[in-house]
């Protein structure tokens, strides 16, 4: 016998589907994303311990919960950001850039990963932070920054062709846009 939620949860996905993604699309903007906030509130509501009476008490605490991820998440994309920025790999940000013996390649790699990844590998690579460090930084785990550094250190020797050892570190110099003009 299926437990009593499954049926309360296929009631309010069959019934109530369409509203909660018209909900999250205010809250996210896009379609596709608000279908994963979506799916995310519903994994973590049913999950959970709570236990719902009615259809109408599950849809609001799927609803909160909708509200909960998506503050998280613009928390999480606003520190990405600010880290990015602190370390000067936006363009916007006034710093620039100067490879040493690297070449315009290693900066599209970089471009190329993903904004966790190329995050803890700057932090912990350019910067020279450690686990803890970084971890710190960008509000993760020690164990994600060790996974995303690891993951984004070997995209970025797959697409360089190289391999990297714990020891090198990239050897990029951060100037800021004031000193540079100066300079130039």
């Amino acid at each position: 016998m299926a437990p009593a939620w499954e049926g309360l949860l296929d009631q309010l996905v069959r019934e109530r589907y369409a509203r909660l993604v018209g909900h999250a699309m205010l809250l996210v903007g896009s379609r596709h994303d608000a279908q994963d906030l979506v799916q995310e509130a519903l994994i973590a509501t049913f999950t959970g311990r709570a236990r719902f009476t009615s259809i109408g008490q599950a849809e609001q605490y799927v609803r909160r919960s909708i509200v909960t991820r998506s503050i998280d998440e613009s928390r999480r994309r606003t520190r990405e950001r600010a880290a990015l920025t602190k370390l000067g790999t936006r363009p916007t940000t006034g710093a620039v850039v100067e490879e040493r013996g690297l070449g315009a390649d290693v900066v599209r790699a970089l471009q190329g990963l993903a904004p966790r990844e190329r995050a803890c590998v700057v932090l912990r690579q350019v910067e020279d932070l450690s686990v803890r460090e970084t971890a710190a930084v960008l509000g993760l785990s020690e164990g994600a920054v060790k996974r995303y550094t690891s993951d984004g250190t070997a995209k970025l020797d797959a697409a360089l062709g190289t391999t990297t050892t714990h020891q090198e570190r990239a050897d990029v110099h951060l100037v800021d846009s004031m000193e540079a003009r100066h300079e130039h």
